[in-house]
């Protein structure tokens, strides 16, 4: 993994937005470690989305950051209540306070804070902060994808022999792979999954349906400035801030690999 210093391009040097996004990310994530193993309390909203103290605690701090600084900008964040407000605004963050919560409450690391800068319906700026590994990945259109400040980008090819796929078992079992596939264990946050392929972590990254935007919108950014797509099953683009937030089934991958796998669906739709 790329050198984790905290100091490596997360806020000099970047433009005010990208600033602001990288430098509250951080500040989020650490108050969610400092919370972390602790007896915080937690419940259940929905029917069975968990949610703790930490998710909140981190969601305020992120809404009073970003909403301060940039008071014209909409906001969508899965701990808060949504806002038909967005969807007249040009630009909105989409933020997932704690992605994983499940994991972060069973003491495991695999777990993030998310966040995005999203323009006319694409994300503009991405930030995913794993503080556990200190793992913090970035992104600005048109600018490339870090790892702690080192650029990252997809792994190439178009074939599958020893590639490592993440995502639902049935969708992995979807497509004709060698015996040679690697399938990784199961990565709670869903944007710490699909920046695996924007680190070659992973070769394929597969969410199952009912993910939303704040699960999406950073890691998406991340995987295209990596050289990397994320889509559809069918190589529709994921479009952000829209009254219906939730999405169906998704895969990510590096460029060829990704049009090899929509071409698979795309002739075989029920395999």
């Amino acid at each position: 993994m790329p050198d984790a210093s905290p100091d490596i391009g997360y806020s000099a040097g970047l433009p005010p937005d990208a600033a602001l996004l990288a430098a509250t990310v951080r500040e989020a994530g650490a108050l969610a470690l400092s919370m972390f193993g602790t007896d915080v309390r937690n419940w259940t909203k929905g029917a069975s989305s968990p949610v703790s103290e930490a998710d909140i605690a981190a969601n305020d701090l992120i809404r009073d950051r970003l909403q301060s600084q940039t008071p014209d900008y909409g906001w969508l964040s899965e701990e808060s209540a949504d806002d038909p407000e967005r969807l007249r605004k040009h630009r909105v963050w989409i933020i997932d306070p704690i992605d994983g919560t499940r994991s972060y409450l069973a003491g495991r690391s695999d777990w993030c804070v998310s966040a995005a800068l999203v323009e006319n319906a694409s994300p503009l700026l991405a930030a995913v902060f794993a503080p556990v590994t200190n793992e913090f990945y970035f992104a600005a259109r048109g600018a490339g994808a870090t790892l702690n400040g080192v650029p990252i980008r997809a792994s190439a090819g178009v074939d599958f022999e020893a590639a490592r796929l993440a995502g639902p078992k049935p969708l992995i079992e979807r497509m004709t792979l060698p015996k040679t596939v690697q399938i990784l264990p199961w990565i709670g946050s869903l944007a710490l999954r699909l920046c695996g392929v924007a680190y070659d972590r992973l070769d394929v990254a597969f969410a199952g349906g009912q993910s939303r935007d704040w699960d999406l919108a950073a890691a998406d950014l991340i995987v295209h400035e990596a050289n990397g797509k994320l889509t559809s099953l069918a190589g529709e683009p994921i479009v952000y801030n829209r009254p219906e937030v939730t999405h169906g089934v998704l895969v990510a991958a590096g460029r060829d690999r990704h049009a090899r796998i929509v071409e698979h669906f795309r002739i075989r739709p029920g395999s």
